[in-house]
C-alpha cells in the first residue's frame, strides 16, 4: 500500500444517513422546519432530503431504530451532521427561523474560517448550521496554517445581515 496517498482535493463528503425513532417527528425537523424536501421515501420507514434538488443530502430511517431512545452520554458515535449555507444572510434566515419556532439552540460560535449554530434534532443527533467565511480572510498563524478558534457568535450581528 501506498505510504503517501492524499486525499483528493475535489472529494466532498456527499450525504448523511441517520437512524431515527419517529420518522414523522424527523421529518417535522428536517423538512418542515430546515427546509429541505423530500426527493423520495421507502415506504412510512425511510425518506431522502435534499436542498436544490440534489438526490439527497439527508436520509433519515427507522429500519434498526424504530422508538428507539438516543444513545446515552458518553458514547461514541457521531457529533454532529454540519449544513453548510452559501452566505452568512442565508444562516441569518435561518437563525429567524429558529427563534420563531422557539427551536432551542446549544450553542453558536464564531471559528475565524466559519461561523455556526448548533442545536439538536429531535433524536439528539448534533446538528450544526454554518456559513464559510471567503478563504482569503480566514485567519493564519505566521507559518501559513489555520488558526481557528472558537468564540462567541454575535447573534444580533447575524440578524442584522436581514435587515
Amino acid at each position: 500500500m501506498e505510504t503517501n496517498y492524499s486525499t483528493p482535493p475535489q472529494t466532498r463528503i456527499g450525504h448523511v444517513h441517520l437512524k431515527v425513532a419517529n420518522l414523522e417527528r424527523a421529518l417535522a425537523f428536517y423538512r418542515d422546519l430546515l427546509g429541505f424536501a423530500v426527493t423520495t421515501t421507502y415506504g412510512a420507514d425511510a425518506a431522502f432530503l435534499s436542498a436544490g434538488g440534489y438526490h439527497h443530502h439527508i436520509g433519515l430511517n427507522t429500519w434498526q431504530s424504530k422508538n428507539g431512545a438516543p444513545p446515552p452520554a458518553g458514547s461514541t458515535g457521531l457529533f454532529h451532521t454540519a449544513i453548510l449555507y452559501p452566505t452568512r444572510k442565508d444562516l441569518a434566515a435561518i437563525y429567524r427561523r429558529l427563534l420563531e419556532a422557539g427551536y432551542p439552540l446549544s450553542g453558536a460560535a464564531d471559528h475565524g474560517v466559519s461561523e455556526a449554530l448548533y442545536l439538536e434534532d429531535p433524536d439528539r443527533n448534533g446538528v450544526e448550521l454554518y456559513w464559510d467565511r471567503p478563504q482569503e480572510v480566514w485567519p493564519r498563524k505566521p507559518d501559513g496554517s489555520l488558526e481557528m478558534y472558537t468564540r462567541a457568535l454575535d447573534l444580533n450581528s447575524l440578524l442584522e445581515e436581514l435587515g
